[in-house]
């Protein structure tokens, strides 16, 4: 997609991102929201750590949680404003990357960041 025009670029993050995140804010969410259903006596030290978290931080936990839903909707809309910036102004593809930085934050900001459409190479 580097040849592509400036208005309808697009880079999806990797598979290591989306599935990491994507547990590791799956996870979070069960101890926030669903903590009796996670085995910590099968998850070693890492459920030992989890499981004093939850008994005695667990509002401390909650407002970690929605701390992090509130940095990736900023971090979706500073994506907007950078589509903006850098001339990506199809509708679709603006939506997308916001979408995509909604869910996967950094991930997907950081190519995002790192487009820069006047040093593209044509092939």
């Amino acid at each position: 997609t580097a040849a592509m025009a400036p208005s309808g670029y697009f880079k999806r993050t990797t598979l290591f991102w989306v599935v990491t995140i994507t547990v590791s804010f799956g996870y979070f969410t069960l101890i926030v929201f669903a903590p009796d259903v996670i085995p910590y006596d099968c998850l070693g030290p890492f459920g030992s750590l989890c499981s004093h978290l939850v008994y005695y931080h667990a509002d401390l936990m909650y407002k970690g949680w929605w701390a992090a839903v509130v940095v990736h909707v900023l971090e979706a809309l500073y994506a907007l404003k950078l589509c903006s910036d850098k001339g990506i102004n199809h509708p679709n593809t603006r939506w997308r990357w916001f979408v995509q930085t909604f869910l996967f934050g950094y991930a997907s900001l950081g190519l995002l960041i790192k487009y820069n459409p006047k040093r593209q190479k044509r092939y």
